[in-house]
């Protein structure tokens, strides 16, 4: 099973202007989660942070007991190796073909022999639906193919924990990264602003913006929630929070704000593993935590006020 990812209080800034702050939340363990955020709000930033390749003015990233913010660099090196990471368009090297692309961390961070390489290169370029592709150059597939071969990467070391930046091409990715979560169960975070992939393939999904985390935790939550950035962004509404222009007054946001309509009733379908594939773990630890944070309201708005009696 995949590795808790607890943040804690993050803020990151560059120079005088703060990306976001005290940013808290806990990716758990095997499951899929996802952070939204309209462009500019720092998802790709956050992503880097998580990982340890920028450092915040602030808080803490815990990895298997290793602070990705404050640990010695060999602690953060070592950490890291439980990390696999699909960058924006794929970050392919140009001059190598995929095979090599796809290969290079192995003989990186390996000692593994060419054949033992090799079976495991094809193994992952299979999985992503890249068998055949080997030969060719990033600059001669799609960019939808360059994001799967940058997945078969980010696997080929078996990470516990992955990263996925901008996976948005489509149906077939997306279906991808649920059957590759019901094989390995490993844990997953995407930042995106894909509307499809951020109401059908999440566990829990998170919000970026203007400076803070709006809102983190199982989907069913945020996908019905009445946060008026979060139904804004999700229906796609051209009133709200997003795009207001600074000099807006209070009343004229709320006005705004009564034009969007009420949060959704309906929850899409999450995606399933394919025909063949195992159920996913992640799905019943899920709905112990929906069950169980339920209750916890449910408790909470039956308990007397102070000053009452019980």
């Amino acid at each position: 099973m995949g590795i808790e990812v607890t943040v804690e209080g993050l803020t990151k800034s560059f120079g005088s202007q703060t990306v976001w702050e005290d940013v808290t939340l806990t990716l758990p363990a095997g499951e899929v989660s996802v952070m939204l955020g309209p462009s500019g709000t720092g998802k790709t930033v956050f992503l880097k942070s998580v990982i340890g390749l920028l450092r915040p003015e602030r808080g803490r990233v815990l990895v298997d007991g290793v602070d990705m913010t404050s640990s010695p660099e060999h602690e953060i090196y070592e950490a890291r190796k439980l990390f696999g990471v699909m960058f924006q368009d794929g970050a392919l090297f140009g001059s190598m073909n995929l095979y090599d692309n796809i290969a290079f961390p192995l003989r990186e961070h390996t000692r593994k022999k060419e054949s033992q390489i090799r079976e495991i290169v094809l193994e992952r370029m299979e999985l992503v639906g890249l068998l055949g592709s080997e030969a060719k150059l990033p600059g001669e597939i799609s960019g939808g193919m360059r994001k799967r071969a940058g997945l078969a990467r980010a696997l080929v070391l078996d990470p516990q924990i992955v990263l996925c930046d901008e996976p948005d091409s489509g149906l077939y990715l997306s279906q991808l990264l649920i059957d590759l979560n019901a094989q390995i169960d490993a844990t997953m975070l995407i930042v995106t602003h894909n509307l499809d992939i951020a109401t059908t393939v999440p566990d829990n999904l998170g919000m970026l913006f203007r400076r803070r985390l709006v809102a983190f935790g199982p989907r069913e939550m945020l996908l019905t929630s009445d946060e008026p950035v979060v139904r804004q962004f999700l229906g796609g509404h051209r009133h709200g929070p997003i795009g207001m222009a600074e000099e807006k007054d209070q009343q004229t946001l709320e006005l705004e704000q009564e034009l969007l309509p009420p949060p959704a009733v309906d929850i899409p379908p999450q995606l399933e593993p394919s025909p063949g594939l195992p159920p996913r773990q992640a799905v019943q630890r899920r709905r112990q935590r929906v069950l169980a944070l339920q209750n916890q309201r449910r408790v909470a708005a039956t308990a007397p006020l102070p000053g009452e009696e019980a």
